[in-house]
């Protein structure tokens, strides 16, 4: 399998799990995608805080941001508060998707996160997503099962297909843990 910098990311992570180094890799069977996002935020039209994207957790493997070199706005949930992300200029922000915590069997997070808009500047950031091909199936990494740390998520093919959900108030996530 060839080695790239975008799987730098993820073999630093299996690393702390005492892992084969492409164990994670192997559960894209070679089938990856890259998808990338601009986002443009208007500043804001009045003095108020706008959300300028609602909370949600990104259904990739892992996400990599570029954020605004100038104007504030990501902000992460940790124990039902939001934080704000701090702006690095020329550093990239690297965040865990739902199919990386799906792969991982839950030892990895993917955070819920949301954009404010409380600026008179406009906001700009550009996402790249990493994930697998949509008909390649995923499921936790059978190494990070065991009778302590039982299988946490189905194996599923697809996962965008779940994410209607969010129109209903669910967490596309909730829809594919076992025993919830």
């Amino acid at each position: 399998m060839k080695s790239t910098s975008r799987f730098l990311l993820m073999q630093r992570r299996i690393r702390l799990l005492n892992l084969e180094k492409n164990c994670f890799l192997n559960a894209y069977r070679d089938e990856e995608l890259i998808g990338a996002r601009f986002n443009y935020y208007p500043e804001a039209a009045s003095s108020d805080i706008v959300v300028g994207a609602e909370a949600r957790s990104d259904g990739s493997g892992i996400t990599i941001l570029l954020q605004d070199k100038e104007v504030e706005g990501l902000q992460v949930l940790k124990d039902g508060q939001w934080f704000r992300v701090a702006i690095l200029p020329d550093a990239l922000f690297a965040n865990v998707g739902d199919q990386l915590q799906i792969i991982s069997n839950g030892i990895f997070k993917s955070p819920m996160h949301r954009v404010i808009v409380e600026s008179k500047k406009e906001r700009i950031s550009v996402a790249a997503f990493h994930l697998p091909k949509y008909e390649v199936e995923i499921g936790p990494v059978q190494s990070l099962m065991d009778e302590n740390r039982p299988q946490q998520y189905m194996r599923l093919k697809d996962y965008r297909g779940f994410y209607d959900s969010l129109f209903q108030g669910i967490a596309p996530l909730d829809l594919v843990k076992l025993n919830p």
